[in-house]
């Protein structure tokens, strides 16, 4: 894919050297004359201009983008950019970080975000993660309030444990797409057993998130 990536500092420069080495072509973009460090990323694009105007975004080409990250550390620039790349350029997937956490109710659809990343939430959520069993830990929000990114550890004595994968009654819009077991990560069939310990991981509307978890973890 290509990937245009808007703000070039630690942030930007690590997520453009990780999509590189998984292939994908990426630009930076920053109107920072001292980010711009062509030596740490040599295989990525750069471009020295703001990502806020029009005339910049035509000269990155975004409406040959199939991804555009929204990586400065300021949040008003990556919604700006966020707009822009979906409503100007109709860019298919539009990642936004957050870094003030009392931001967050503004990067959704509205201002052209399909995924949020909140640093700060997310580090909550894999503390969460990492203590807890039994609960519900939301990890990610897809398209603000209508999809999450969501993980419950089993419990030895959670009432799923033993049960197939197909044979259990999922609720309506929530989908299991992956179990995390002993160090594997395993895409589950119908056929599947659930066992103690086991890591799911769901897509879930926030809407059926407490009914997912009480059938999980009703004892």
């Amino acid at each position: 894919m290509r990937i245009a990536i808007a703000g070039a500092g630690a942030v930007g420069r690590s997520i453009a050297a990780e999509l590189l080495e998984n292939g994908h072509e990426v630009l930076l973009i920053d109107n920072d004359p001292r980010a711009i460090k062509i030596d740490s990323v040599p295989r990525a694009e750069w471009l020295l201009a703001d990502a806020c105007e029009i005339a910049s975004l035509d000269e990155a080409g975004l409406n040959n983008c199939h991804v555009v990250v929204a990586s400065s550390g300021d949040d008003k620039v990556n919604l700006v950019v966020s707009l822009l790349a979906k409503t100007e350029y109709g860019v298919p997937r539009v990642v936004a970080r957050i870094n003030h956490p009392n931001n967050e109710w503004l990067f959704n659809e509205s201002w052209g975000v399909d995924v949020a990343v909140s640093t700060p939430r997310l580090l909550s959520a894999l503390v969460e993660e990492a203590v807890s069993v039994g609960d519900l830990v939301r990890l990610m929000t897809f398209r603000q309030g209508q999809a999450n990114l969501v993980e419950l550890t089993l419990a030895e004595d959670a009432p799923v444990v033993g049960q197939r994968a197909g044979s259990v009654p999922w609720p309506v819009d929530s989908a299991l797409v992956a179990i995390l077991r002993e160090g594997r990560v395993l895409v589950p069939t119908a056929d599947d057993p659930l066992e103690a310990g086991d890591e799911l991981l769901f897509v879930a509307s926030q809407e059926v998130e407490e009914e997912l978890a009480h059938l999980l973890s009703q004892h």
